[in-house]
């Protein structure tokens, strides 16, 4: 598992100094051509449809966060993980969320409804983006097929404005 020094080591992290106010993780498990994903019940994105992921506690590596992330909001261990890049995500109010994100194909257990997410399965082909964030349909099924990502977004409230991605 990577740390997120590791993946500035490995270029996969541009922002490597890019101020924020928190770090974070977004974690996409894979299996049979289908993908993990949640519907946040609350927190930033509540409502919406995302990958499991959340805030790095002080002193806990992305990868740790990670693992623990998609624990405590579906249940399933996560045993292995592919780094997959960074999003830096700029919002009119002034917040600033750097984000690590993750593919997974090694993992157990099945995924139940918690506290903080309602999991399920969905079709590779099926991604429900209209219900997920703005920029999600830009970037994901690149990350899903390999790429790695490296982006900066702009968003007010729900609307995405300006952003540069590019990838490797």
């Amino acid at each position: 598992m990577a740390s997120t020094d590791n993946l500035a080591e490995n270029g996969v992290s541009s922002g490597q100094h890019w101020p924020a106010d928190h770090l974070a993780t977004l974690v996409f498990c894979l299996c049979d051509n289908r993908i993990l994903l949640i519907e946040k019940k609350r927190g930033l994105g509540a409502g919406k449809v995302n990958g499991p992921g959340g805030k790095l506690d002080p002193g806990e590596t992305a990868a740790a966060c990670a693992v623990r992330e998609v624990a405590e909001e579906t249940g399933v261990a996560v045993h292995a993980l592919d780094a997959r890049g960074e999003l830096r995500f700029r919002f009119a109010d002034g917040y600033r969320l750097r984000v690590f994100v993750f593919v997974s194909t090694d993992f157990s257990g099945e995924p139940h409804a918690t506290d903080e997410a309602d999991p399920f399965w969905c079709a590779r082909d099926r991604i429900p983006f209209a219900r997920m964030w703005a920029d999600d349909r830009l970037w994901l099924e690149r990350v899903l097929d390999g790429a790695i990502v490296d982006g900066t977004l702009d968003f007010d409230g729900d609307t995405l404005g300006q952003y540069q991605l590019s990838y490797r």
